[in-house]
């Protein structure tokens, strides 16, 4: 009997979001840790291993945090953190930069920053957690190298988790951890230039096409042909600011011809 194939919710997922992960110690003589607000499509992911922190998001709100846990802060928000004593030995400091054309889907998913508590996190991402730590309390050669890989590793491991256990409604998160829903999110990141149509899309999730249609819209918030005309947009404008002709973008992003895609890039972005 052969088992159904492995269902890889993120390995297409990551290609579209192409993430550059860089792991940090905070500077050693500061009572708070100021952080601006950064245009760069990204995230600030920061793991506290031990103790009390505080969150400030503005200068009347503020979240206690208590360890271990991760804080998810998206890089265009402005933020700080705030340490009893100035003392800095237990918190991990990352910085995310998603240069794919998928960013602007996963950042919509951090509208308000996300703390995620360890006790109950996926074994792999409490490893890396553990093989972080321990390198920065103890650097051997080549530390930058394997942080940097490290880094990559918590940022997989942290979309796993949050996969695993989505804590919204709705959003791309909870759409990857629906499996028949999942299945037609990984098709259209992985081959977004298709043909794709409602009943294709169904046909890949294994429902109905109107079981489907409105599957997606009550776990996605939105429906199928606007998801996959935002992938495509996007992947579309990328190649645009990446110097290529608006012949080889609409080849690239799905659109039958430069015109169409012309008209999509014309277009309002409160209409798309």
């Amino acid at each position: 009997m052969t088992s159904a194939p492995h269902l890889d919710r993120l390995s297409a997922l990551l290609a579209g979001l192409a993430p550059r992960v860089r792991v940090a110690r905070p500077p050693p003589a500061a009572a708070r840790l100021d952080v601006a607000a950064d245009a760069a499509p990204g995230l600030h992911l920061y793991l506290l291993a031990e103790g009390k922190m505080a969150l400030e998001l503005t200068s009347t709100a503020s979240r206690e945090l208590q360890a271990p846990c991760i804080v998810v802060c998206r890089a265009d928000t402005p933020h700080a953190l705030i340490a009893a004593a100035a003392d800095w030995s237990q918190l991990i400091c990352a910085r995310a930069w998603l240069d794919g054309p998928v960013a602007a889907l996963l950042l919509g998913e951090f509208a308000e920053p996300q703390v995620l508590a360890l006790a109950g996190a996926e074994s792999s991402l409490q490893h890396v957690v553990k093989l972080i730590a321990a390198e920065l309390q103890a650097p051997r050669c080549g530390q930058p190298a394997l942080l940097d890989r490290a880094g990559d590793i918590l940022f997989i491991g942290l979309l796993r988790h949050l996969i695993a256990h989505p804590d919204k409604r709705g959003g791309l998160l909870n759409g990857l951890a629906e499996p028949r829903i999942a299945r037609a999110l990984v098709a259209i990141h992985a081959r977004p230039q298709l043909h794709w149509t409602l009943e294709t899309l169904a046909a890949e999730a294994g429902m109905s096409r109107t079981a489907f249609a409105n599957t997606f819209r009550d776990v996605m918030w939105q429906t199928p042909g606007k998801y996959l005309a935002a992938i495509r947009l996007a992947i579309a404008r990328r190649a645009v600011q990446a110097g290529k002709g608006l012949k080889s973008a609409a080849r690239d992003a799905g659109y039958a011809n430069t015109s169409a895609l012309s008209r999509a890039l014309a277009r309002p972005a409160a209409l798309q």
